[in-house]
C-alpha cells in the first residue's frame, strides 16, 4: 500500500510520501540541490535547504602529498567542449559504463562504434537511458567514470 498524505481540505492533491522519500534519496545519491517531477497536471519538487553545519574532526597524522602538476595540454587537439565528436549528457543522472555490475564496458578508448551503438547509460529516477553514438567512428575518450553523477550537457564521450 502506498503511503499518502491527505489534504487538509477537500479537493487537494494527494502526496505520495514514498515518492518524496525516493526523490530525497536521489538528491543524496547525486549531490543535486533540487529535483522536480511532473505527472500530468501535478508536480512534486524536493529541494535541499537550510544551512550547512561543519564539524571539526581530528587532524590527519601526516599531511597529504602535494598533487602532481597538471600535464601539458596538447595544442593540436581542440578542448573537449569544442570537439565536433563530443557526446553530451541529455539529462542529470548517474553514468554507467557497462550494462550491469561486473560486465565489460560498452565502449573503451580505441573501439570502433557504429551510429546508434550504446556508449553508456545515464540512470535518472530509476530509468536506464542509453546514450548512443550519433555517428560511426572511433572512441577517442571516455570523459566520465562508472557510477559518476553527471549534469545536463556534461561531456561524456568523444567519437571521431
Amino acid at each position: 500500500m502506498t503511503e499518502t498524505a491527505k489534504p487538509a481540505t477537500g479537493g487537494g492533491m494527494r502526496v505520495e510520501l514514498e515518492l518524496v522519500r525516493e526523490l530525497a534519496r536521489l538528491l543524496d545519491e547525486t549531490n543535486l540541490t533540487e529535483i522536480e517531477v511532473h505527472d500530468g497536471d501535478r508536480a512534486i519538487r524536493v529541494a535541499r535547504g537550510g544551512t550547512l553545519a561543519v564539524t571539526a574532526g581530528p587532524a590527519p597524522a601526516t599531511p597529504a602529498p602535494p598533487a602532481p602538476p597538471p600535464a601539458p595540454a596538447e595544442t593540436s587537439a581542440p578542448p573537449p567542449s569544442d570537439h565536433p565528436g563530443l557526446v553530451r549528457s541529455p539529462m542529470v543522472g548517474t553514468a554507467y559504463l557497462s550494462p550491469e555490475p561486473g560486465a565489460p564496458p560498452f565502449v573503451t578508448v580505441g573501439k570502433t562504434v557504429a551510429k546508434g551503438d550504446t556508449l553508456l547509460i545515464v540512470e535518472a529516477m530509476k530509468v536506464m537511458n542509453p546514450i548512443t553514438a550519433p555517428r560511426a567512428g572511433t572512441v577517442k575518450a571516455v570523459l566520465v567514470e562508472n557510477e559518476q553523477p553527471v549534469e545536463y550537457d556534461q561531456p561524456l564521450v568523444i567519437v571521431e
